[in-house]
């Protein structure tokens, strides 16, 4: 059982208990939270940035519990884009911060750049890679070739980081590096 399933069992489990014990558990009502909003800075994008804007609406279209939106004038972004010459990867420092590097190099081999953006937001958004993996997987990065164009998060993907941002008070996220 993952972590995000077991918090969300945990409620339950507890009510069942009490309910055993003869004491009453009441059920608290799902609150009706706003989408937590991530706010990212493309400046450093170059070339990309059209690129970034189009994969963060892919990811905004697929989620509810998360938005990702651009850094107003004076705003501190959680999410930074860089654009460099390496291989794209991305630097998560929390769940829904850390630095985006948007490298050339799998753009001068063929690959998709509104996929690379979709998919290093999503490592962002707390996603691992999936490798190798089906084009159907947006995580499967470029494994899944460079005739691949798919930058939309698959049903599973899509529930991870919903599941994930959902329980963000309770999150327990740590730093990681995801070189694709």
């Amino acid at each position: 059982m993952t972590s995000s399933r077991l918090v969300r069992a945990l409620p339950v489990a507890i009510a069942a208990v009490l309910a055993l014990a003869g004491g009453q558990a009441v059920a608290a009502p799902a609150p009706d939270a706003a989408a937590r909003v991530v706010t990212y800075d493309a400046s450093g994008a170059a070339e990309f940035k059209d690129a970034v804007t189009k994969g963060a609406a892919v990811w905004n279209q697929s989620v509810k519990n998360v938005q990702l939106k651009p850094v107003t004038s004076g705003q501190r972004a959680n999410l930074r884009v860089v654009a460099d010459n390496g291989w794209p990867r991305a630097q998560v420092t929390a769940l829904g911060s850390g630095t985006i590097y948007f490298g050339r190099q799998a753009v001068d081999e063929g690959h998709n750049t509104v996929r690379i953006a979709s998919h290093e937001m999503g490592h962002i958004l707390g996603l691992p890679d999936v490798k190798p993996g089906p084009c159907s997987s947006l995580m499967s990065g470029a494994s899944a070739g460079t005739s691949c164009t798919n930058a939309n998060p698959n049903a599973a993907e899509k529930a991870e980081v919903e599941d994930a941002f959902a329980l963000l008070e309770s999150s327990t996220a740590t730093a990681a590096t995801y070189k694709d």
